[in-house]
């Protein structure tokens, strides 16, 4: 990188009041119009003074914004630049016009925000809200689904694996492999001693609950949760659930077919009552050994603590697998309750945090029953300690 390049973007970084633009040099016209962008974000000064050339309240000011910051930084920067936007200026009320939803880069982000201001939606706006989460639903699906579907399907095929296959059961791959000792040269065939496949099932191999946290904190991972559920449930061999709470507890798994509608399904904000929430899936349990519980949630229990962890230790004693997932979003490290999790940790339960990138993974690795501290370690994912 140049020097000038270096000066630059020094420039660009410290905006106009941080430094002396003779010192850094002057800006061209398309760096003046990000410098622009940028000052009407984060111009504000940190007593609060208005800010030069911010946004104000006017749509047509923010839709104009909306439209540079497109025109004039890459879509990842755009995304991050939108979700500053509305922490920091709140123009939550903003997205309630659909001129203005029109204008933004769908992200995961901004849906969560769109399902937390669902109920104050006007009727003309509900269905640009819905298209702008159709579509990050949609791309989600795009990057995620298959490879969900591959490790899951693995995971689920090696429990289910037989040496006494019928004919249209037969792995032939595998098959051959395992009888490569047995070629025959003068027939130029394999005579095949040992078959290898998998038995048709008339009813899932395993059970999983989704049990999600909506509290607003966990905004992000809702969304990713839906998205994941959605994807699980196509497949046959899994019987999946989603239960979403905060202080009541609301079985969203009919809309599985439908994620769009299970997110608007979703109450994001309000307290919550993990204690409650695990007594529910508990009653849903009728395989305890083939059941793995997913509770997505930074663990932050305004019901019965004491309850919770007892509830907890019933299902690992009835041979539940319970994992604790702390987010399941790209946000970096969580904010959680430490003390919470060390307890959980201290029954056996994983703690931890990851991405959606590495759900599949964990889901492959959790259905088989591995070793999930060994899984985490690899994937440099750091565990929750149970309390010395």
């Amino acid at each position: 990188m140049s020097d000038s390049e270096r000066l630059r973007r020094w420039r660009l970084v410290l905006g106009a009041d941080a430094c002396a633009e003779k010192a850094l040099g002057a800006l061209s016209a398309t760096d003046r119009a990000m410098d622009s962008a940028l000052e009407a974000l984060y111009g504000a000064s940190s007593k609060g003074e208005s800010r030069k050339g911010g946004l104000g309240a006017s749509a047509p000011n923010v839709a104009r914004w909306l439209g540079d910051i497109r025109r004039y930084f890459p879509t990842s920067v755009v995304r991050v630049l939108q979700k500053d936007a509305l922490e920091r200026l709140n123009l939550k009320q903003m997205l309630l016009e659909p001129e203005l939803l029109q204008s933004v880069v769908p992200d995961v982000h901004l849906a969560a925000t769109l399902i937390s201001l669902k109920d104050a939606l006007p009727e003309e706006t509900r269905a640009t809200a819905r298209q702008v989460v159709a579509q990050v639903v949609y791309e989600l699906q795009q990057r995620l689904a298959l490879s969900t579907q591959q490790a899951v399907r693995g995971s689920l095929s090696r429990t289910a694996r037989t040496r006494r296959p019928r004919f249209a059961e037969i792995d032939w791959l595998r098959t051959i492999r395992a009888n490569l000792r047995h070629y025959q040269p003068e027939y130029r065939t394999i005579v095949p001693e040992t078959r290898i496949g998998y038995t048709k099932r008339r009813r899932a191999l395993q059970d999983l609950i989704l049990c999600v946290d909506q509290s607003g904190s966990m905004a992000s991972s809702v969304v990713y949760a839906g998205v994941f559920g959605a994807v699980l449930a196509s497949l046959p061999s899994l019987s999946t659930r989603f239960i979403a709470f905060d202080t009541a507890v609301v079985d969203l798994t009919e809309s599985l077919g439908e994620p769009v509608d299970l997110l608007f399904g979703v109450q994001l904000g309000g307290g919550t009552d993990i204690h409650q929430a695990l007594r529910y899936s508990q009653r849903l349990i009728s395989r305890p050994l083939q059941t793995t519980l997913v509770l997505i949630s930074d663990l932050y229990e305004n019901g019965s603590p004491i309850g919770m962890l007892q509830c907890a230790a019933e299902l690992i004693e009835s041979g539940v697998q319970l994992i604790a997932l702390l987010a399941l979003s790209d946000d970096g490290a969580p904010s959680y309750d430490h003390s919470t999790a060390a307890h959980l940790a201290a029954l056996g339960v994983p703690c931890f945090a990851c991405t959606p990138d590495q759900f599949p993974s964990l889901m492959a690795a959790a259905l088989s029953r591995a070793d999930l501290s060994a899984w985490a370690a690899t994937e440099d994912i750091v565990s929750v300690r149970a309390e010395a």
